[in-house]
């Protein structure tokens, strides 16, 4: 019972990750988005890892954590990404 609890939690939380990698996408800007909030997300699904394969506890659950780990480096590449288009955006409109 407790795994399926575990994996209710990191799928609901995961969910919101395809939303945001997809608004990153269709948006084309880093604008609104931290970083740091990005990187310590991903710090502690890292660490949810890492403590599941220190305590020899690898269930079906770890695999959750290891997606949305993926889906969290993704959302953190498309930042970027976008931050380099709203530099070079930046830098256009001021040589105008």
């Amino acid at each position: 019972m407790a795994q399926i609890l575990e994996a209710g939690m990191v799928i609901c939380f995961g969910i919101s990750w395809p939303v945001n990698i997809a608004k990153s996408i269709k948006s084309k800007t880093a604008k609104g988005k931290s970083l740091v909030f990005l990187f310590f997300v991903l710090l502690g699904y890292i660490c949810a890892v890492c403590g599941k394969i220190i305590s020899d506890n690898i269930s079906w659950v770890f695999w959750f954590y290891v997606v949305n780990m993926i889906m969290v480096s993704l959302d953190i590449f498309m930042y970027f990404i976008n931050r380099k288009r709203d530099i070079a955006l930046y830098e256009n409109t001021d040589n105008r």
